[in-house]
């Protein structure tokens, strides 16, 4: 089986470099007389982050209405997911059914010992068996590579960055070393920025999920297959786009919302034909 390197790792350093770059030149702009308040409102952040992320499985169950099931209620997930878990040497996750027919899943929790995977009822009933384990494979590398950390911080020092944005629309004006042209830029143009660069880290971790779970399971083509019939269920059978399921949606493996047009810049998943492509081309002849 022949993968090709996106260096997505790489990207994703790159990108929370620039995010760091553009927090310390937020603080550069503000000047000493009010540079403070970027550290205040970074512990803020950080420290609602820190909720979050312990929280984090919590937080997207209670979102998604999801209850635990055993092994008598869903023999085929339970199956699937100890033997992926026991591939990776790793603990056997907690496992929920959301009862919904959008069809969908996702997997969270602070590290693969305080992990859980949800599938909706929708991808219960519209994959078979093989599609199902390549939808698994895909949600339990987000666990083992610690996307919901790296979510956790991208968010933390991107709502930072539009907190200071915020703060300067109220108080620069009143500043007379706050230049008022760097001040406008960061007011508006920061936030913006920080929010692309947290859906371009979002978008790169779920090419590696793709690529890693493919890797797992050796079975590439299966989680191809699955996510055009899950592109196809989730257009007929959106989620409403409620708060609550907005704040967990980067969480599961397809935009559980109907985007088009601009909604699609903004979209926490990559193009679902790119990555297919992607997963076509770990089988083609190198």
């Amino acid at each position: 089986m022949g993968g090709s390197d996106h260096h997505n790792g790489l990207k994703t350093a790159a990108l929370f470099g620039t995010l760091w770059a553009l927090l310390l030149a937020i603080a550069w702009v503000v000047g000493q007389g009010t540079a403070r308040f970027v550290w205040l409102f970074a512990g803020v952040g950080l420290a609602m982050t820190a909720y979050s992320f312990w929280n984090s499985d919590k937080i997207a169950i209670r979102a998604m209405r999801a209850r635990p099931v055993c092994e008598l209620e869903q023999p085929v997930m339970y199956q699937v997911v100890r033997e992926l878990s026991t591939a990776a040497r790793q603990p056997m996750p907690r496992l929920y059914v959301s009862p919904t027919m959008a069809p969908n899943a996702f997997a969270t929790g602070r590290s693969p010992s305080n992990a859980a995977v949800c599938c909706t009822e929708g991808i219960l009933q519209l994959l078979d068996d093989r599609e199902l384990r390549g939808v698994l494979g895909h949600e339990l590398m987000h666990v083992y590579n610690r996307d919901i950390l790296t979510s956790s911080v991208a968010a933390a020092v991107a709502g930072v960055i539009t907190a200071v944005g915020q703060f300067l629309l109220v108080f620069s004006g009143n500043r007379r070393s706050v230049n008022p042209l760097a001040a406008l830029a960061m007011v508006f143009l920061a936030p913006l920025a920080a929010t692309m660069i947290q859906l371009a880290i979002s978008r790169t971790r779920e090419y590696d999920a793709d690529a890693d779970g493919a890797e797992l399971t050796g079975d590439p083509l299966a989680l191809a297959r699955a996510l055009r019939k899950i592109e196809t269920g989730t257009q007929a059978r959106p989620l409403p786009p409620e708060q609550q399921l907005v704040d967990v949606s980067h969480l599961m493996i397809a935009n559980p919302f109907r985007g088009a047009g601009l909604a699609r810049l903004f979209a926490t998943h990559p193009p679902m034909d790119e990555r297919i492509s992607r997963l076509e081309a770990m089988v083609s002849p190198r």
